[in-house]
C-alpha cells in the first residue's frame, strides 16, 4: 500500500524536479561535453583551415606553445598575493572579533565593498592608478618626490620576469600592471568571504581552551599558536584551497577592464586566453583544449592541496 502511494507521488515529484534537471543539463553538463568534444577538433569559425578531428593534438600543441606557459606563468604571479589576503583576512577576524561596543558598525563597514559590482571597482582602481592624476602617484610624489610607477601601462615587475620568455631580466625589475592587480586583488579580498569564515571560526573555539591556556600562565602570542591556530586548520585549508582553485580560474575581470590583457600581454591570465582564442580569434577547438588543460592542472593541484593538507587539520 505504501509502495502504490510512493508510485503515484513520482510524476508529480519529477515534475518538480525536471526544470532544475534540464537547466542543468542544458546550460552546465552539456556546455562541458561539447567543450570536451570540440577540444579534440581543430574547429575554427573563421574556416582558415578545414575542419578535422585531431585528438589529443590540440593538447600537445599548446604544452609546446610558449604563449600558453607565458600566460601559465601571469596566473601564477598574480597569485602571488593569495597568502597575504589571508593572512590580512585573519588579522581583520581577529581585531572584529573582540569584545567591543559597536564592533557590528565595524564589520558591516569592511565587509561593504563585497556588495560593489567588481566592475565598478576596476573602474575605479583604474583612476587611482593612472599615472598623471591618480591619487596612488601623487601620494608617492608627495611623500618621496618620486614621480611614481606607470602601472598598468608597465611590464616591470617585482620579479624582474621577461615578457617574451620565461627567464628573469633585469630592465625588467619594478613595478607595473601585474603587481598593480596584485595590490588591487589584496584590498578587495581582505574583507570579504575569507574574514566572514575566520570570523565565524573564532566564535566556534571552546573557551575553555582559553582558559585552561590563562591557568598555565600563556601570554597573548601563546594563545594564538598553541590554541587558536590548530583551531582556525580546517577553515584555513577550505580558504587555501578555494583561493588556489580561484586563482588559477581568476584575472578574467581584471585583464578586460583594466588592460586587455596588456601591456605586451603582461596579464592576460589562463582563464583571458581562453577568451581572446575562442571568442576574438575564433579557434574553438584550440580555446577548448585550454580550458580542459587548465581544468586538470586545477584538479591535480587541489587532489596535492587535499593530500598533505590534510593531515595537518584539527578536527
Amino acid at each position: 500500500m505504501r509502495l502504490s502511494t510512493r508510485f503515484r507521488e513520482l510524476p508529480a515529484a519529477v515534475a518538480f524536479l525536471l526544470p532544475n534537471f534540464l537547466g542543468f543539463v542544458v546550460f552546465t553538463a552539456g556546455p562541458i561535453l561539447f567543450s570536451l568534444v570540440v577540444s579534440l577538433s581543430n574547429w575554427n569559425l573563421q574556416h582558415t583551415v578545414p575542419f578535422e578531428w585531431v585528438g589529443l593534438g590540440g593538447f600537445i600543441d599548446l604544452l609546446h606553445n610558449n604563449e600558453f606557459w607565458l600566460y601559465f606563468v601571469n596566473t601564477v604571479y598574480l597569485m602571488i598575493g593569495i597568502p597575504f589576503s589571508i593572512a590580512g583576512s585573519l588579522v581583520l577576524a581577529l581585531l572584529l572579533s573582540q569584545r567591543l561596543r559597536g564592533m557590528v558598525v565595524y564589520r558591516t563597514l569592511f565587509y561593504l565593498p563585497t556588495f560593489t559590482a567588481g566592475v565598478a571597482l576596476m573602474i575605479l582602481w583604474k583612476a587611482l592608478y593612472n599615472p598623471d592624476f591618480g591619487p596612488i602617484n601623487a601620494a608617492i610624489h608627495a611623500l618621496t618626490g618620486w614621480a611614481g610607477p606607470q602601472w598598468l601601462s608597465s611590464t616591470s615587475n617585482l620579479l624582474g620576469i621577461d615578457v617574451e620568455q620565461i627567464a628573469l631580466k633585469a630592465g625588467q625589475w619594478g613595478l607595473g600592471a601585474r603587481d598593480a592587480l596584485i595590490i588591487m586583488g589584496i584590498w578587495t579580498v581582505l574583507g570579504g568571504n575569507s574574514m566572514l569564515l575566520y570570523l565565524a571560526a573564532l566564535t566556534n573555539i571552546p573557551l575553555e581552551l582559553y582558559e585552561a591556556a590563562d591557568i598555565d600562565g600563556a601570554g597573548r602570542w601563546q594563545k594564538f599558536w598553541n590554541v587558536t591556530w590548530p583551531q582556525l586548520a580546517p577553515t584555513t585549508f577550505f580558504i587555501v584551497v578555494m583561493a588556489f582553485i580561484g586563482g588559477l580560474q581568476g584575472g578574467f575581470d581584471q585583464a578586460r577592464v583594466l588592460t586587455r590583457g596588456g601591456p605586451a600581454g603582461t596579464t592576460t591570465t589562463l582563464a583571458y586566453y581562453i577568451y581572446t582564442k575562442a571568442f576574438e580569434e575564433f579557434q574553438m577547438g584550440y580555446a577548448s583544449a585550454v580550458a580542459w588543460m587548465l581544468f586538470l592542472m586545477i584538479f591535480v593541484i587541489t587532489l596535492v592541496n587535499w593530500r598533505f593538507g590534510s593531515r595537518q587539520l584539527n578536527y
